[in-house]
C-alpha cells in the first residue's frame, strides 16, 4: 500500500486526539497526550512517539484508550503503537519515506482556536497591546502599521497573533493571513534556495494581507534571511497590507539586526506587554479552569497558585496543569492542601522581608491606630479596611499561612482572610492608585522602622 503525504498523516492524527480531547477532557490531554506526536502510518499501525521519560507510563495507562480512540477516527482494525521520541525514526519508519521538507506556505489551520480575543484576559498590563490587536484585525493595514507587540516569554504575545489570524480569517471577507515564525522563515527560505522555488516562497509570504510573524529577535546573526525579510516586510507594508510583529526585545535594543529594520519595527505602534498583577492571575486562572472543566471548589486554591506563580502566563497555567495532574493521579481533592504540597515543589513560597508584626506595626502607624485595635473585634471601617489591607500585606510579605495569618489577627478563621485578600484585589484592580499607598507602607514594614515610629 502506498504511504500518504505528511499532510495526510498529520489529519490522521488529528482525528485521533480529536476523539481523545473528547474522552480524557482538556486537562488530562494537555498534560499527558499533547506531547505525543504522529511517526508513521501506513493505513494498517499507527506509530506514535513519545517522550523517552513517559514513554511506558503513557502507553500502560492510556494506550488501550488511544488505540479504541483510533479505530473511532480511522476505522476497525487500526494499531496504535509507541516509540521514545529518542529512538523514532531508527525503528518502524518505512525506508521509502522521505522526511517531509518543510511547508512553504504557512496554513490558516495552523491558528490555535483557543487563542481568541474572547479568551484573552485583559489587565492594566496589556490593555494597550490587546486594543491595538483587535483594532488590526478589524482594519487590517489602515492603522498601527507595523504593531509591534513587546514582551518577555509566556505573557501572551503569540496568543494575540493567533487571535488576530482567528478574527480576520472569520471576519476579513476572505483576506489572506500568514503566520510564521522567525525559525520557521529561515528554514522555508533556505529550502526555497536549495530547490530552486523561490518565487514560491516569496508569493506565500508577500501576497498576505495580514502578515504575522513571532520572535523577530531571532533574525539576529542570519544576514541573509534578514535581507530576504527586509523586502518581505516592504512587500506588505508598502502595498497597504497589515504587518504584525512580536518580540522579546524593543526595537531599539535589536542591536545586532540591520538599522534600517530596526526603524521599521519602530514606525508603527510598540506595545509592550507587562507581567499581570495579582487579581488579573487569579482572572486567568480562573478562566482557564472554566474551559478545561476543573473542578474548583474553593477559590482559594487559585488565589494561592496566583500569589505564588508571577513571572509569566504560561509559569501560571502549568501551576494549575500540574496540580490538576496530581489531583487525576491520586484522586486527592483540589483544595489549599493539595495545592501547598505541589506548589512547595515547583515555586516554594520565599522567605518573607517582614514579619507579620512589623506589617500590622506598618499599618496601624500609617492609618493612625494601634495595633490592638486593628487586632480587636471592631467591624467599624475605619479599623476594618486596615486590617483587610494588613491581611494582605501579610500574605504578599511573609511567609505565613492565611491559618496564621488569622490567627494573627485575633484568632480569625481562613475565610475572614480569604475575603480580606479578595476585597483588597477587588479596589487594587478598581483604584489604581491604592497601589501607592500600599507601596509606601510596604517600604515601612520591610525597613523595620514600624517600631520606630509606633
Amino acid at each position: 500500500m502506498a504511504l500518504p503525504a505528511h499532510s495526510e498523516i498529520a489529519h490522521v492524527w488529528s482525528e485521533t486526539c480529536a476523539e481523545l480531547r473528547q474522552v480524557v477532557g482538556e486537562s488530562i490531554y494537555e498534560i499527558w497526550l499533547a506531547p505525543l506526536e504522529p511517526e508513521s502510518w501506513d493505513g494498517h499501525v499507527l506509530l506514535v512517539r513519545t517522550p523517552e521519560d513517559t514513554r511506558t507510563w503513557v502507553s500502560e495507562r492510556f494506550g488501550v484508550l488511544i488505540g479504541d480512540c483510533a479505530q473511532r477516527a480511522l476505522g476497525e482494525g487500526v494499531r496504535v503503537d509507541f516509540a521514545s521520541a529518542e529512538h523514532a525514526g531508527r525503528h518502524h519508519r518505512p525506508t521509502q519515506r522521505a522526511t517531509p521538507a518543510p511547508a512553504l506556505e504557512p496554513q490558516a489551520e495552523a491558528f490555535n482556536p483557543r487563542y481568541s480575543f474572547n479568551q484573552f484576559v485583559i489587565g492594566e498590563g496589556n490593555r494597550l497591546a490587546h486594543a491595538a490587536a483587535l483594532a488590526v484585525s478589524e482594519h487590517p493595514g489602515q492603522a498601527l502599521n507595523p504593531l509591534f507587540l513587546h514582551a518577555p516569554p509566556g505573557l501572551g504575545k503569540t496568543h494575540l497573533l493567533h487571535a488576530i489570524g482567528n478574527y480576520v480569517l472569520a471576519f476579513g471577507g476572505g483576506a489572506s493571513v500568514r503566520y510564521t515564525t522567525i525559525e520557521s522563515f529561515t528554514n522555508n527560505f533556505v529550502h526555497a534556495i536549495t530547490s530552486n522555488s523561490l518565487d514560491r516562497f516569496k508569493h506565500a509570504y508577500r501576497d498576505a494581507d495580514v502578515l504575522l510573524i513571532d520572535d523577530v529577535q531571532f533574525l539576529a546573526s542570519k544576514a541573509k534571511t534578514e535581507e530576504e525579510f527586509f523586502h518581505t516586510f516592504n512587500a506588505v507594508y508598502e502595498t497597504g497590507r497589515q504587518v504584525v510583529l512580536t518580540c522579546d526585545r524593543l526595537p531599539r535594543e535589536l542591536l545586532a539586526i540591520e538599522e534600517r529594520l530596526r526603524e521599521r519595527f519602530e514606525s508603527g505602534l510598540v506595545a509592550t506587554i507587562s507581567p499581570p498583577d495579582f487579581a488579573t492571575r487569579v482572572t486567568i486562572l480562573r478562566k482557564r479552569a472554566a474551559i478545561d472543566r476543573v473542578p474548583i471548589g474553593d477559590p482559594a486554591v487559585l488565589e494561592l497558585i496566583a500569589q505564588r506563580v508571577t513571572e509569566n502566563i504560561r509559569s501560571l497555567e502549568g501551576a494549575l496543569i500540574r496540580i490538576v495532574a496530581h489531583h487525576s493521579l491520586t484522586a486527592r481533592p483540589i483544595d489549599v492542601a493539595l495545592a501547598t504540597a505541589v506548589l512547595d515543589e515547583i515555586h516554594p513560597a520565599v522567605a518573607g522581608t517582614a514579619t507579620i508584626e512589623d506589617v500590622q506595626q506598618a499599618v496601624a502607624h500609617v492609618f493612625g491606630l494601634t495595633v490592638e485595635e486593628l487586632l480587636s473585634a471592631s467591624r467599624a471601617a475605619r479599623i476594618a479596611w486596615p486590617r483587610q489591607l494588613a491581611m494582605h500585606l501579610c500574605r504578599e510579605l511573609t511567609s505565613a499561612s492565611m491559618p496564621a495569618i488569622g490567627r494573627a489577627f485575633g484568632g480569625r478563621d481562613h475565610a475572614t482572610v480569604h475575603y480580606a485578600l479578595r476585597r483588597v484585589g477587588g479596589r487594587l484592580r478598581d483604584e489604581p492608585e491604592l497601589a501607592s499607598r500600599i507601596a509606601a507602607i510596604t517600604d515601612l514594614a520591610t525597613a523595620g522602622e514600624a517600631d520606630r515610629h509606633d
